[in-house]
């Protein structure tokens, strides 16, 4: 059938990810760091994710395409929050929380992949929450003394990763006792998608908690945050 649809220009595309936690359907996934239409059945043609692209790489056109299939969209919306919710299958990877010898004030644990970590994991519990771009642990060398210590963190790249980490940060949050919320990113564009995500599932979770966005520079100096 002939019907309106969404075309996503790839040479437009930065790879932020915000047209994937735009769309509500999972229409559209990040294949080599490009946003890229998944399936013709997932999108309803509305187009959520218009709006939230920054570089105007996403438009409508009129082709020939598979009818929205409600029916596959629920299916596959379903499939994903269980596989997100199960451990993934490497060792060591239930989770972990304890005392560091080091400092008996502080902990560490596993995992820390927002994709592999458990909704109901112990350490989220009455602990402040760290949300962190991947690369900020590396780029800024006192992450772990300044944002790590005595923290939950877990972390993402929305470049890299397939999916929306909305979800799973509101059940987080919603499910826990988190003391307040801090999100680490770079400066970089595509880091968009992580403080998107987070600040989404803050607003869904219904907790109204301390919160604040740092952003760490490509040369390793914070450009704003602090509550």
């Amino acid at each position: 059938m002939i019907r309106k649809i969404i075309k996503i220009d790839r040479s437009k595309c930065n790879g932020c990810g915000l047209c994937v936690q735009a769309c509500h359907e999972g229409a559209i996934g990040m294949v080599d760091g490009k946003a890229q239409l998944m399936r013709d059945d997932y999108c309803d043609g509305l187009g959520d994710c218009l709006p939230a692209c920054p570089t105007g790489a996403i438009s409508f056109v009129e082709r020939e395409a598979a009818a929205y299939n409600e029916e596959a969209v629920i299916k596959n919306k379903s499939e994903k929050q269980k596989k997100e919710k199960q451990p993934c299958g490497c060792p060591g990877s239930a989770p972990v929380f304890k005392k560091s010898k080091e400092n008996e004030k502080d902990f560490y644990q596993w995992p820390v992949q927002i994709k592999l970590v458990p909704v109901s994991a112990p350490f989220f519990n009455g602990t402040d929450l760290v949300v962190a771009a991947d690369c900020a642990a590396f780029t800024y060398a006192q992450f772990h003394e300044q944002f790590r210590k005595n923290k939950a963190v877990v972390i993402g790249c929305p470049k890299l990763d397939d999916g929306d980490y909305t979800e799973k940060l509101t059940d987080i949050l919603a499910n826990n006792n988190v003391k307040s919320l801090t999100i680490v990113r770079m400066e970089v564009p595509c880091c968009g998608g992580i403080e998107f995500a987070a600040k989404t599932a803050l607003q869904n979770s219904g907790k109204f908690i301390p919160w604040q966005v740092v952003t760490i520079s490509t040369d390793e100096k914070i450009l704003n945050g602090g509550f």
